[in-house]
């Protein structure tokens, strides 16, 4: 057992049985001290003839925001058509939620025990007539400028915010087109409400609009029909 000062305190923290290997631990130290190994180079300056100064502009690439896409590279395409006949197609596709319902009219009506049932009394209403109400329609989304910062006239997407807005305030049914609306039958939609929510981001401003689905029907008949 060792009992010098460096023993000692070994042994008070160890234990005294690890003090047993300390020649062991001390014959290898000092063997891994003959060998000295060689300094491995820092990767990236290995090669000092591999680095070269590259001249280019990178502001654009940074500052660049990501374009829009166009009707092919997005899944469900959503479109307004306007009084002039062009469509208005939405720069980023949105997402696009579809609530409907049944109205149903029911009655409560007294019922008696019934010997069909066993003399139970049936509870419950008694549906009159039921029909298929408006589909609620959801649209959020976001609209993004050219560039991710400046000031408003270069960075925010006033032309898409303008043509989004004028849309929105139109008193009247607007013909949409997008796939899920399509095939509910829905190529008209009525604007309940619409938001433009604070958005981080100077380049950036998303939008929520609520709608109900518009159908026209035929109102006025004639004597014929």
């Amino acid at each position: 057992m060792i009992t010098d000062k460096a023993g000692i305190i070994f042994s008070a923290i160890m234990g005294s049985k690890v003090t047993d290997s300390i020649p062991r631990f001390t014959a290898v130290q000092n063997e891994l001290m003959k060998h000295v190994l060689p300094p491995i180079p820092f990767l990236g300056f290995r090669d000092k003839q591999g680095i070269h100064k590259i001249d280019a502009d990178f502001n654009a690439e940074i500052w660049t925001a990501d374009k829009s896409l166009n009707t092919a590279d997005q899944f469900f395409p959503f479109s307004f058509k306007g009084d002039d006949g062009v469509n208005y197609l939405l720069p980023y596709e949105p997402m696009i939620s579809i609530n409907g319902k049944n109205s149903i009219v029911r009655r409560h009506v007294a019922k008696a025990k019934s010997t069909q049932t066993g003399g139970i009394s049936l509870g419950g209403t008694i549906k009159e007539r039921w029909t298929q109400d408006d589909y609620e329609i959801t649209i959020t989304g976001v609209l993004i400028g050219s560039i991710l910062t400046g000031n408003v006239s270069e960075c925010f997407p006033i032309a898409d915010f303008e043509k989004l807005r004028n849309f929105m305030t139109a008193p009247k049914s607007l013909k949409v087109f997008c796939e899920p609306l399509q095939l509910l039958g829905i190529n008209q939609i009525v604007i309940e409400e619409f938001s433009f929510p604070f958005t981080k981001g100077e380049n950036v401003q998303a939008y929520e609009i609520k709608a109900y689905s518009d159908f026209d029907y035929k109102l006025l008949l004639k004597l014929d029909d």
